[in-house]
């Protein structure tokens, strides 16, 4: 059985589908005005694990992660750059995409954009407004009485009067409560804008993910996910006005990924400690940046450091470093073994992704140890059931040489590398011993380690 900590009950809960065998989960995605940033990694990585390791256990998981695509920083960012809305989410959208594909994540199931659902959004505006829970201000604005729903606050543990008590109003709103938030804004002359009964506007943001979760997974589903800084207002005011929309349960099980910090203080573009996901990866590999995202669990705090994108990489490189030189069996040829069990085990606690990874030490370990003891069938088969519990975890699927020999900026090519080891073999052959070691402490200086066996030299970057 799964257990699942659900932010709605701050307790974990044995997770029951809706439907036996299937999984619904909706993941609020990215706001594309910008490139994506470390935390927007965090999110998608912890959600990518959730995903392959119910996919993994047999569900059929229908994954759900909007595009906010029409947005106040949206548009204030195309006039700044003097093209049209559509031109500058175009782009973001494909920079996702490509930094997405980079860490390892798979795409969702469906990817639903705001602007294609204008119409639902206006459905659902106007049964909020027929049924009492929304008006039309004096301004051309809809906005959502809070105080009409009686269970606001059963989210974030907030309370509606205290809430109201350290609220103010903008003179220029026309809100009758200062807790009600907008679900339609009225365009101005010459704004980007939808024809609806109230005039021309443009959606709010929050009544976006309630159109497109209900479309796309019905009016009650399995999972919603999202970031920390979304568990209030966002999600809060996603339930109050799904709800009265629909008259039935949102979500059942809420999950939210932990915050990003960055050498221990939050991460923010005002103290420059900001980081964009390419930024990190023109100086990490792809696969160091994930391991170090998934070795914390999802829910906890994640510190970015440079000692701690270094230890990440050392860690992954133990587990490669285990394979390394070893033709694995294939891992569905493998029977299911105790490290499988205490695995499941594991990640049925949560997605306990640190325990799950301990799982592939141990395992490396064995590896090491079989190696030496020279039972090569032993190793080879505890090197597939590696290779699959990584995969589970989007891990562990490369060959061991790509993955030590990978190239970035300003590094030796792996053509001078060989070429530096075959002028290295041949000092040794001619007994020019200073002349071989030279060469290997030349190499070391670029950070190339030379690992000799009785197979060979092979190399690997530092």
């Amino acid at each position: 059985m799964i257990r699942i900590y659900n932010t709605l009950t701050q307790q974990k809960e044995i997770f029951t589908p809706i439907e036996p065998g299937k999984v619904r989960m909706y993941v609020c995605g990215m706001t594309v005005y910008d490139y994506c940033h470390l935390g927007h990694a965090r999110v998608l990585v912890a959600f990518d694990v959730i995903t392959r390791y119910l996919r993994s256990r047999g569900y059929d998981v229908t994954y759900v992660r909007n595009i906010t695509d029409i947005d106040d920083k949206i548009l204030r960012r195309a006039e700044e750059n003097g093209e049209p809305f559509t031109e500058l989410t175009e782009r973001m959208i494909a920079a996702m995409h490509e930094d997405e594909a980079r860490l390892g994540v798979l795409p969702p199931s469906a990817e639903p954009r705001a602007t294609d659902y204008i119409a639902e959004i206006i459905a659902m505006i106007n049964t909020l407004i027929e049924s009492g829970h929304a008006y039309v201000a004096d301004n051309g604005d809809v906005y959502f009485s809070v105080e009409s729903f009686e269970d606001y606050g059963k989210l974030s543990k907030k309370k509606l009067e205290d809430l109201l008590a350290g609220a103010r109003i903008d003179v220029q709103e026309a809100k009758r409560s200062p807790a009600d938030f907008a679900l339609w804004k009225a365009a101005g002359e010459g704004e980007v804008s939808w024809p609806s009964p109230w005039g021309d506007g443009r959606p709010g943001w929050h009544i976006e993910c309630s159109a497109m979760s209900t479309q796309c997974l019905g009016d009650t589903f399995d999972i919603h996910g999202g970031g920390p800084d979304l568990l209030f207002p966002h999600h809060e005011n996603e339930i109050a006005q799904s709800e009265c929309a629909t008259g039935h349960t949102f979500v059942n099980t809420w999950m939210h990924a932990g915050a990003i910090r960055v050498n221990k203080e939050k991460m923010s573009k005002s103290l420059g400690n900001f980081f964009t996901i390419r930024e990190i990866l023109e100086t990490y590999p792809p696969e160091v940046v994930r391991f170090f995202l998934v070795s914390s669990h999802y829910r906890s705090q994640v510190d970015y450091s440079e000692d701690n994108l270094a230890e990440a990489g050392r860690s992954l490189a133990r587990l490669y470093h285990a394979l390394r030189g070893i033709v694995p069996l294939e891992p569905d040829s493998v029977p299911e073994t105790d490290y499988d069990r205490r695995f499941v085990e594991l990640m049925n606690d949560d997605f306990n992704c640190p325990g799950a990874i301990s799982v592939l030490h141990a395992l490396a370990n064995d590896i090491n140890q079989h190696r030496r003891e020279g039972r090569t069938g032993e190793a080879q088969s505890a090197a597939a059931v590696m290779i699959r519990l990584g995969d589970v975890l989007g891990l562990l699927q490369q060959d061991p040489d790509a993955f030590f020999q990978a190239e970035s900026g300003g590094e030796l090519s792996a053509e001078d590398i060989e070429a530096k080891i075959q002028a290295r073999a041949e000092a040794r052959k001619a007994k020019d011993f200073a002349g071989a070691d030279r060469i290997r402490e030349e190499l070391a200086e670029q950070g190339i380690i030379l690992d000799d066996s009785r197979e060979g030299t092979r190399w690997r970057r530092n």
